[in-house]
């Protein structure tokens, strides 16, 4: 295990609203506050998503399963961020739980999140903590630098 100690900085709520793309909007909040490192909690639903939803077989690197909705689901979530090595785009990496009539689905929050009706976001900002995303080439995976 890797770690470093951190403290917590500004707090920020926010609201995704209906038709907009969830992570698009939580990537240009931290962008025009300059959020190096953050948790973020998400409530609310989405039209449609792509998840992926663990490995095809629990392998290195792994294969992703794909999955994708377009039925309107309740969303729970809570992700990290970080920015990529160079420090030029910041990196979501967002997990959520969707549920609609029995067809929960958990999964890793990928590529586009179409918020149905509103998402309420709390995102803590991280200070202190020197971190970014990095391609780790034997997982296959961007993954936090400690």
């Amino acid at each position: 295990m890797k770690y470093r100690q951190g403290e917590p900085g500004r707090i920020f709520l926010a609201r995704v609203e209906h038709g907009e793309d969830l992570l698009d909007g939580i990537q240009e909040m931290v962008r025009r506050e300059n959020i190096k490192a953050a948790v973020v909690f998400a409530l609310g639903a989405l039209k449609s998503a792509s998840l992926v939803r663990g490995p095809a077989e629990p392998v290195v690197p792994p294969e992703p399963l794909q999955h994708s909705f377009d039925d309107g689901r309740e969303l729970l979530g809570i992700g990290t961020v970080a920015w990529d090595e160079a420090g030029k785009t910041p990196l979501l990496h967002l997990h959520g739980v969707t549920g609609r009539e029995g067809k929960d689905c958990l999964g890793c929050l990928r590529e586009q999140a179409e918020v149905y009706l509103t998402v309420e976001l709390v995102v803590l900002e991280l200070v202190g903590i020197d971190t970014a995303r990095e391609l780790d080439p034997t997982l296959g995976l961007k993954v936090l630098r400690l």
